[in-house]
């Protein structure tokens, strides 16, 4: 079964079909000349997952179409994943071949890349790990320069740290973020760079304090806050609060106080609904007049915080899902307006494709 095909030659079609698509999508809120941030067309993802295909004492790499699931198309390289983890593929297949140890039962293998140059693997066995094989991964990994985990069911071995540093400069800024594996990270760095800086543009002059729901590990607040006098942000994922904690003392930041919190939760404490013993040291109405900062799952806002968001004057919204958008928006029409949109293609060669709006009250 032959590859699925990555041609640079078919991207600018592709690209435009899709700002078409969006465009039509939302021109009943008058969006016009919508601003398009390009992707690279090879070498963009900084994040890929290939399953591990077993013959005798051989292995491949190996991905299935869904249309034939029991049948795997083994790689040599994939020209999406950066230069950087096509560089290793065969680097760590050839290593894998050659030891007993690293290779038996070893299912799947996970790359994690960053655009300053760290790379994290994670190796996941269907079989307990033990001495032998911490031994041959500690090798392993010295000699071909990565970090390095090995999983299996209820176990987790990590050599070194679980996590990589990542770093790029935006806006004459340089910074720095800790990315820790398997939790949520922008698949596409060099689109995440044009998001941040689309997001910093609108809001530059915005002045005053900023509200910011679905945080994460800080990727949008490190980048903002010098914008703003105060910026509270909100995540509800322990792993993402820790991260964005390490990231905020990294890019030395000490205006934003961050709450592990959901956006439901935050909505009932803005609203007087209820009081949170994690919020008692945060006064609240500063941030009643504040711009609103969101960029949430694929579901969107729900009925809460869309409620909430009809409280402030400016809302930055990005989304991973223009369907969602689009009805977020649909809620939002009769005390809000779409004064600005951009899409970033996050994923090219297929459907999908992040979007960016800002909203200012009517």
């Amino acid at each position: 079964m032959p590859l699925p095909t990555f041609d640079p030659a078919d991207y600018p079609i592709q690209l435009a079909t899709k700002v078409a698509h969006f465009e039509q999508n939302f021109a009943p809120f008058g969006v016009a000349n919508t601003t398009v941030h390009a992707s690279t067309s090879l070498h963009y993802r900084m994040r890929a997952e290939f399953r591990i295909w077993h013959e005798g004492d051989d292995l491949n790499y190996a991905m299935f179409d869904p249309a034939d699931p029991k049948q795997p198309i083994t790689l040599e390289t994939f020209p999406p994943a950066a230069e950087s983890i096509c560089a290793l593929m065969p680097r760590l297949r050839d290593k894998l071949r050659g030891n007993e140890s690293l290779r038996r039962r070893l299912f799947q293998a996970d790359f994690l890349a960053t655009l300053s140059g760290e790379m994290l693997v994670t190796l996941i066995y269907h079989r307990q790990l033990d001495e032998a094989w911490e031994t041959a991964a500690r090798e392993m990994a010295a000699e071909l320069g990565i970090g390095l985990i090995g999983r299996s069911r209820g176990q987790k071995i990590v050599l070194d740290r679980d996590w990589v540093l990542e770093g790029f400069e935006l806006n004459g800024r340089q910074l720095r973020y800790k990315q820790v594996e398997g939790s949520f990270t922008q698949p596409n760095g060099g689109v995440n760079r044009q998001m941040l800086g689309w997001a910093c543009q609108q809001a530059a002059g915005f002045g005053g304090n900023l509200v910011e729901l679905y945080c994460g590990n800080g990727n949008f607040t490190i980048a903002l806050s010098p914008l703003f006098e105060r910026v509270l942000a909100t995540e509800v994922s322990k792993s993402s609060v820790h991260a964005a904690q390490y990231n905020l003392a990294a890019n030395q930041i000490e205006n934003v106080a961050l709450v592990r919190m959901s956006s439901e939760e935050f909505s009932d404490a803005l609203a007087g609904r209820d009081e949170f013993q994690r919020l008692k040291d945060i006064d609240l109405e500063p941030f009643r007049h504040a711009t609103l900062f969101v960029d949430p799952p694929r579901s969107g806002l729900d009925a809460v915080t869309l409620e909430l968001a009809r409280g402030f004057d400016r809302i930055l919204y990005i989304s991973c899902n223009q369907e969602t958008l689009r009805d977020n928006v649909t809620a939002l029409q009769d005390t809000h307006q779409i004064a600005a949109s951009a899409v970033f293609d996050q994923f090219p060669y297929t459907h999908h494709l992040e979007c960016g709006l800002l909203l200012t009250r009517r």
